[in-house]
Formats: structure tokens, C-alpha cells, sequence
């Protein structure tokens, strides 16, 4: 096994290694101890099967259970995400960006973590290439722990304690309105997230933010947007930025905790573009939810309204 860096800040690439076939502990504690440094680790040409994918994500903990949402990225199995743009009814037809399942699927091209709008945020993506388009459809990441490191002193102090409200309801309401039904929506409602969090195993420390994130809890809503956005530009300024060109059959991990990621667009209505994400659960929630969130307080509240 080989583990070779890809980017100053974050990213390696990992050879040596065969991932159809179970890991021994040695192997697996190498891989383990890589993803806690570099946070993104690119595995080629692993010819993975969705039950092979699943069974490598699984070491790490157990896999969550995908939303139920517009694109029907759960059809082949709870704990399988299918991004892809074929439609799953007509296996032979393209689906552009003006088909509703693909909309809900641009806001993969937001900055993002995935599930920190979810109470207990996930831990780690692993996404597999099944099919990739010639030109366009990376994928870029960009590590919060770096920006967390690379900000004044004076301004992480500011940070420390402060929680941020996550909504998937207000970060695809930034692409479109209507994408979730009523029943859905409800299912959804806002969590707490700190703004700050630190690697269990190193302890080290990273913001945590993306395109889920609302509003900071105790600030004016505008200025909260200002220092999120402000945030975002920090963590993803182009040279800290790792773009990730797919070749068919890689395989690329990324830490959900740390690392921000998103995809870019191709041609969608010419070329076929198949991925599968497996996710690895979190260990808990990273700010204990108030009183009111237990209760039906958060019911009728509509993305990016003011003061809530």
C-alpha cells in the first residue's frame, strides 16, 4: 500500500490496495490512519460491486439510510445513494437539468457536507464511478480544518460556542421552490450543528459549515448570512481547492466532518454519468437541540425567513 498526497491541504491518492476483497486489520488500520490525516483518499480502479461498496464503507461504522427525496436516489437499496442522470424508469433515456429529479441533484454543485442537515451528521461519503462523462462532472473538495488553521486568532475565538441551524428545506430552496411535497418538508425540520468541531481521533479542529447551514443561532440573520458566507469563501478559496477528475471505477472518500465537496456540471443531456455514494452514519449530534426543537415548534417554518 502506497498513500500519495494530491493536494497541500487535503487528499491522497492510495495504491496497493484491493477493495473487492475484504481488508485485513493492518491494511484497514493503514487506510483508517490515512483518512484521519489527509480527509479525502482516492482509491483507483476498483471494480466494485454496490454490495462490495457498501461492505468497505461498513468498517468505518454503520451506513445511513438515504432521505426519500425527489430524485430517487434510494431505488436500488436504503443504503445506497444513485447519482446519476438516467432515468430510473426508462434506463436508456437522459436526463437533463431541467428534469426535476436533476434540479433536486444540482444541489449537489453547492459547497456542502453531506446530512449536516440531519440531527446526527454523517461521518464519511465513499462515491464509486460507475459511468463518467468525457469532459465536466468533477468533483471538488475543500477542508474546513485548513480554514479553521488559517483564519486570525482573534476571529476563531469568535467562532468557538456558537451553534448554526442546517436546513436541507432552505439550501434547496436556494435552487428551486417545490422540490420536497408537504409530507416530506415535515420530515425535515431544521437541526443545531456547532460551528466549530474537533476530530475525535487527532483532535483536530475544523469549522463546520456549507450550504446547509441558515443562520447562526443569537446573531441578526443578515450578519449571521454575512459570516457564513464570508466563511465559504475563506474554506474555498481556488488554491485550496482539490478538483478531483474522475476515470471510471475510481473510488474517492471524503470526511464529512472536516471536508466540504461539490460536484460540477457536464453535458447532461448528452453523456451518462453513474455514481454510488455510500454514507457512513456519525457518532451523535454536535450541539444538543433546545427544548423547543423537541416539540412542534419548528413546524411551518419557511427557508430564509427572518429572527427565528
Amino acid at each position: 500500500m502506497n498513500v500519495i498526497p494530491v493536494h497541500a491541504c487535503l487528499g491522497a491518492r492510495v495504491e496497493g490496495v484491493d477493495l473487492t476483497m475484504p481488508l485485513d486489520e493492518a491494511t484497514f488500520r493503514a487506510v483508517f490512519d490515512g483518512f484521519q490525516e489527509y480527509s479525502v483518499l482516492v482509491f483507483p480502479d476498483q471494480h466494485l460491486t454496490d454490495e462490495q461498496q457498501m461492505a468497505f464503507s461498513r468498517r468505518f461504522g454503520p451506513l445511513e439510510t438515504t432521505i426519500n427525496a425527489t430524485g430517487r436516489e434510494d431505488r436500488l437499496h436504503p443504503n445506497l445513494v444513485d447519482l446519476s442522470n438516467v432515468d430510473p424508469d426508462h434506463d436508456d433515456r437522459l436526463m437533463d437539468w431541467t428534469n426535476r429529479r436533476m434540479m433536486y441533484q444540482s444541489g449537489n454543485q453547492l459547497w456542502h457536507s453531506d446530512s449536516s442537515f440531519k440531527p446526527v451528521p454523517a461521518h464519511s461519503s465513499a462515491l464509486s464511478a460507475r459511468e463518467v462523462p468525457p469532459v465536466g462532472g468533477e468533483t471538488e473538495f475543500a477542508s474546513m480544518r485548513h480554514a479553521y488553521a488559517t483564519l486570525p486568532d482573534e476571529a476563531r475565538r469568535r467562532l468557538h460556542d456558537r451553534v448554526v441551524v442546517h436546513s436541507i428545506l432552505y439550501s434547496r430552496s436556494t435552487i428551486a421552490q417545490g422540490l420536497f411535497d408537504p409530507a416530506q418538508e415535515k420530515g425535515l425540520p431544521p437541526v443545531r450543528q456547532a460551528l466549530i468541531r474537533a476530530n475525535p481521533v487527532n483532535g483536530r479542529s475544523s469549522i463546520y459549515i456549507g450550504s446547509h447551514a441558515w443562520y447562526v443561532e443569537g446573531m441578526d440573520h443578515a450578519e449571521s448570512r454575512r459570516l457564513l458566507d464570508d466563511l465559504i469563501a475563506h474554506t474555498t478559496r481556488p488554491d485550496s481547492v482539490y478538483q478531483h477528475r474522475w476515470r471510471q471505477w475510481d473510488l474517492v472518500m471524503w470526511d464529512n466532518r472536516c471536508v466540504l465537496h461539490r460536484g460540477r456540471p457536464w453535458d447532461a443531456a448528452r453523456h451518462r454519468r453513474i455514481m454510488r455514494r455510500t454514507t457512513v452514519a456519525g457518532d451523535g449530534p454536535t450541539a444538543e437541540p433546545p427544548y423547543a426543537t423537541r416539540t412542534a415548534a419548528w413546524d411551518g417554518i419557511i427557508p430564509g425567513s427572518v429572527g427565528v
